[in-house]
């Protein structure tokens, strides 16, 4: 008799545009669909419904006792590396007899460099590689570690494309933002810059973006500035999420723990080193008012929460 392999669980971050929410929902419809061998499914940490526990539930009932969960995420930042693995841990108390495996967030994978590649291609129009800037911006973290994720990912959308530079910021808790990267663009002799949004679906940060850009631009016009789309739901996300899935299946994790804030006491952060990681509060989430679980501490909960 051949057993079933592992469930695939989805968890996304949340967004209160409804869009956004509707894109992850479909994302995760349309990757059931083209895995019919597979129970897939997926909810929200914060904001949006369904809230994880949801898509736990659902599992569970079509006879689920195993699973995976990949973050669709870009970064490991405070969802990926705590909220997540908590809420798991949660999902594991209220359902006993369940036990899965935590995959790694998605990363500056070549095939979503390659996406980006093509979000700058479309907006070139006449233009040379060689006379564009692209200004990358991220979300933004509170975790130097996340923050660092996406300066690696613009390091490496940088590399043998061609284009003048590669620049980046965030559009929420961290420096430089979407002004002073534009602005740090043009010292840099920028004459035209296309600002790359590093998101996976549209939202409130993406749209953000866009609007500070728009703003820039407009007090500049001296300086061309272009606003590519956001990475979307392509192939290749889709099939970055099955890698995901089949390196957790596996236990082929390599988180990188490094530089975790939760685990080295870097400079000005030294307060979160093996802080206590709960559950995210989801609004959605009904299960949150019978159950508390104890927080736990952080060491093995985002590689290891299983």
């Amino acid at each position: 008799m051949t057993t079933a392999p592992p469930a695939l669980l989805i968890a996304g971050h949340g967004t209160r545009d409804e869009a956004g929410a509707g894109a992850f929902r479909d994302f995760v419809e349309e990757l059931g669909r083209r895995h019919p061998e597979l129970p897939v499914a997926g909810g929200f940490i914060e904001l949006s419904p369904p809230p994880l526990g949801d898509a736990v539930t659902s599992l569970v009932e079509r006879g689920v006792t195993r699973f995976a969960a990949v973050p669709l995420m870009l970064v490991s930042a405070g969802h990926a590396k705590g909220d997540i693995p908590a809420a798991l841990s949660r999902e594991k108390e209220r359902h006993p007899g369940i036990s899965y495996t935590y995959g790694r967030p998605l990363g500056p994978h070549p095939g979503l460099l390659a996406v980006l590649e093509r979000r700058v291609d479309e907006v070139l129009g006449d233009l040379d590689r060689s006379e564009v800037t692209v200004l990358l911006v991220g979300r933004g973290s509170t975790d130097p570690d996340a923050n660092a994720e996406v300066y690696k990912a613009a390091r490496l959308f940088w590399e043998g494309r061609g284009y003048a530079g590669v620049e980046t910021a965030f559009v929420s808790l961290a420096a430089p933002d979407v002004p002073g990267g534009l602005d740090r663009c043009t010292k840099l002799g920028a004459k035209h810059i296309v600002v790359l949004p590093y998101f996976l679906f549209t939202g409130i940060l993406p749209d953000r973006v866009r609007q500070q850009t728009r703003d820039w631009a407009e007090a500049h016009p001296a300086t061309g500035v272009t606003s590519a789309d956001v990475i979307g739901p392509t192939e290749e996300l889709m099939d970055l999420v099955m890698e995901r899935y089949r390196e957790a299946v596996k236990g082929d994790l390599r988180m990188n723990c490094d530089s975790c804030v939760y685990r080295i006491a870097l400079p000005g952060f030294e307060d979160k080193v093996g802080a206590p990681q709960q559950p995210h509060f989801h609004p959605d989430d009904d299960g949150h008012h019978h159950h508390h679980p104890h927080p736990h501490p952080h060491p093995g909960s985002h590689a290891h929460a299983h």
